[in-house]
This record gives structure tokens, sequence and C-alpha cells, in this order.
């Protein structure tokens, strides 16, 4: 089987999200548009890296966060695989563990528990706000 070529793929300089949080949602939409199909080997990350011109610790986290969601699997000393759609875990799964990263981000940062709820409401009610605005 020939290697496909790596997508192009550009960064929003703009963007909140890290590099590496873009990349591992493109990466995700590839997956999910059939572009990798399940069981398909992914190319190194060594590689993803010199052809987009980005960290190699970059690429190596995007695809740590694809496996943490289920979308490929680490074989070693054989590569990456990309999953069987079917076997992704469901939605709200995914929204949990945003939630218990944040969660843990802010405790790493200082933060107590008690803390972070009342964070998070500051935050809803701004972007209500705002959006109430619009």
């Amino acid at each position: 089987m020939v290697a496909k070529e790596t997508p192009t793929f550009s960064f929003c300089d703009q963007s909140d999200l890290p590099l590496w949080v873009q990349l591992r949602d493109r990466m995700e939409f590839l997956i999910n548009s059939g572009f990798y199909e399940p069981g398909e080997k992914l190319p190194t990350v060594r590689k993803y890296a010199a052809d987009l011109h980005i960290a190699y610790n970059t690429v190596s986290k995007a695809y740590m966060g694809l496996e943490r969601d289920g979308y490929v699997t680490t074989v070693r000393g054989s590569g990456v695989f990309v999953n069987d759609l079917d076997s992704l875990p469901r939605e709200g799964d995914r929204v949990d563990a945003l939630v218990e990263e944040f969660v843990k981000s802010c405790l790493k940062e200082g933060m107590t528990y008690d803390d972070v709820p009342k964070l998070v409401s500051k935050h809803v009610r701004r972007m209500k706000r705002s959006h109430e605005e619009k």
C-alpha cells in the first residue's frame, strides 16, 4: 500500500486553541470524513512534523489526544492505526473528558475545587450576556 500524502493544514494564529489541539481536531475530521480509514496506519509523528513544519512534540501530543479519545491505537514498534468509528466514545463521554481535563488544569494552576465552579459560572454569565446583546 502506498502511503498517502500528508494533508495540508493551515494553523490559525489568532485561535485560542493550542497548535496541538488544532492539529488533533483536523485529524479527527480526517478520520470522521473517511480520509483515514479504519485500520489504516497514520504517518509517523516525525513525518507529520516534517511535512507540516511543526515541532515533533506538537504532533506527538495531537496523536496522544486522538488515542485518549479512542480515534487511534498505538501498536508499539508498528505505528499508530485508525480505530473503527463504531468504537468511538459517545459525545457525552468526550464532553466529560474535556470537563475533567479542565478541572485538572485548574487545580494545577493552584485553584481549589470550590474555585472551579465559581470560575465557570463567571464565564457562563459573561458569555450569556454577550450572546443576549447580539
